[in-house]
């Protein structure tokens, strides 16, 4: 029983389950990157280029007639858009911490020195 009970403390621990659910997003992300690539760059931005070439998808560039390298540049693309994307959430979760408002410290307590020091001023301040 201990080494279920682990088990089920390890798979349940709350960061397997964030790594976990981030997994599937950025799969269902990397599917729509893909779609994006496919469905929207490649036609409305490489269809000149692909037209030229005689070919309808990118990646079925080839040099020497075997080195696919539509695929590497079709998964460049993707790649440039993910970090792009990614950079975009990182740079606005960076700034909407900025906006947040920032507790101000709270002084902290005086010193027993301090405290007798203020008490010797405002006797001094009395015999005047």
């Amino acid at each position: 029983m201990g080494f279920i009970k682990e088990f089920k403390d390890f798979a349940m621990r709350g960061n397997v389950v964030d790594l976990a659910i981030g997994v599937i997003i950025g799969g269902a992300f990397g599917k729509i990157v893909s779609s994006l690539i496919d469905d929207v760059i490649t036609p409305l931005f490489l269809k000149p280029a692909l037209e030229a070439a005689h070919l309808t998808k990118i990646e079925d560039l080839t040099i020497m007639g075997s080195v696919k390298y539509g695929n590497f540049l079709s998964a460049t693309i993707n790649f440039i858009i993910v970090a792009f994307v990614l950079f975009l959430i990182i740079k606005g979760m960076n700034a909407a911490k900025k906006n947040e408002v920032e507790a101000p410290a709270a002084a902290p307590e005086p010193t027993k020195e301090e405290k007798l020091l203020g008490e010797i001023r405002d006797i001094l301040k009395q015999q005047k």
